[in-house]
């Protein structure tokens, strides 16, 4: 790690220890996130790690957002979604392809904390990507429709709606990329989804009716919401991962300081072979995770040279030996494996939720499904590796 890397790192941690893990089974219990605490990762700069300082943002980059991120998912996952959506889909798209007018406009309300965006794309290819259809209308559009598995879509001020667009309302369009004004008429939540975990994660079901968007708040040109979308989708899946490791480190440390301090037959867990045997397996896991995340970041990050691609060509690289789809499956199966043996470590009192670990197997189980299955991620990553040998 850089120098600064590791300064955030361990400002992140001693925030998360002392602001977020005290009261992440209180929201875990009442399945909601309080103001005050998104209040204060504004305060800090968590919401606009990956936002340019011209717009108020830190500007860091990729990989020292990813080690804040993992650390305040080590204090708390749901709290951690809200942070990578957005550094990550939100932030990236719209510095990538919104207007000036538009950056100006929404990035220092984010980075503030004045102003969350929510994300609403939905599975590019499934049937929820292409249920919200945009009508062109005057000097606008109309969006008409519904939305799935929106992070933030009550609590956010806006968000970025891609929905089907063509002429005279043909749907046959291409994906286009909206900004909606959450207290615009016809935005409407219409369902909270309740998860197995992540529960205080805000991931709401809206609804589109009539809603009225002006051409000034299209981002880029209405037929590429599918490029940008594929474009945006790395940095979602790494912040995701990070999010992955973040809760596998969590677990790790409850197993290692339990069998430290928990005797059987006269001696501590750790004395018998069996758990240092898994303490050592779960500790493998995620190093080599996250490892593989960072080799990501890094990736992305450099847009020259033999290992380096820029998001715009990232799809062209098939070749490439760390992909986001790897690095997230990594993590996701990292989490859920090394939450499950932390909680075999805790024994009967693992099961009980007087004890942490038993939320964070469920927070872990929602890191490999949510946005995408592990199957699919490992499906594209084989794909890539397919093209390769198939090229030579």
């Amino acid at each position: 790690m850089t120098p600064e890397e590791q300064s955030i790192r361990e400002m992140t941690r001693e925030f998360a220890d002392g602001e977020i893990r005290p009261r992440s089974a209180g929201w875990d219990e009442h399945r909601r996130l309080d103001d005050d605490v998104l209040r204060m990762l504004a305060e800090f700069g968590f919401l606009g790690m990956g936002i340019p300082e011209a717009f108020g943002g830190l500007g860091l980059d990729l990989s020292t957002c990813l080690a804040a991120t993992e650390e305040l998912a080590r204090g708390d996952g749901s709290v951690a979604l809200s942070v990578s959506m957005q550094n990550g889909p939100v932030a990236s798209l719209l510095l990538a392809h919104a207007s000036e007018e538009l950056q100006g406009e929404l990035l220092p309300g984010i980075a503030s904390g004045a102003r969350l965006v929510a994300f609403a794309l939905g599975d590019l290819g499934a049937a929820d990507a292409e249920d919200a259809i945009a009508t062109p209308v005057g000097d606008g559009w109309r969006l008409d429709g519904h939305k799935h598995w929106v992070v933030d879509g009550d609590r956010a001020g806006a968000a970025v709606v891609f929905a089907r667009s063509g002429p005279d309302g043909e749907t046959r369009g291409g994906l286009g990329a909206f900004l909606v004004d959450t207290a615009a008429a016809g935005y409407r939540v219409v369902r909270r989804r309740e998860t197995l975990g992540l529960c205080a994660a805000e991931i709401v079901d809206i609804e589109l009716d009539g809603t009225a968007v002006p051409d000034a708040h299209v981002i880029g040109r209405p037929p590429l919401g599918d490029e940008y979308a594929v474009q945006a989708l790395p940095l979602s899946r790494l912040g995701g991962a990070a999010v992955a490791l973040g809760i596998a480190q969590a677990a790790f440390e409850h197993a290692a300081r339990y069998s430290r301090e928990r005797e059987q037959f006269g001696r501590a867990l750790t004395a018998f072979g069996a758990i240092r045997h898994k303490l050592a397996g779960m500790a493998t896991r995620i190093a080599a995770a996250r490892a593989l995340v960072r080799e990501t970041a890094v990736a992305l990050e450099t847009p020259d040279g033999e290992r380096g691609v820029g998001m715009a060509s990232w799809t062209d690289r098939p070749g490439l030996v760390a992909t986001p789809d790897m690095a997230r499956w990594a993590a996701s199966h990292a989490a859920v494996s090394v939450a499950r043996e932390a909680v075999q470590i805790f024994g009967g009192y693992g099961y009980m939720r007087d004890y942490p670990v038993e939320k964070l197997m469920r927070d872990a189980s929602g890191t490999g499904i949510c946005e995408a299955t592990g199957e699919v991620l490992r499906i594209i990553a084989a794909r890539g590796f397919e093209a390769t040998v198939a090229t030579g």
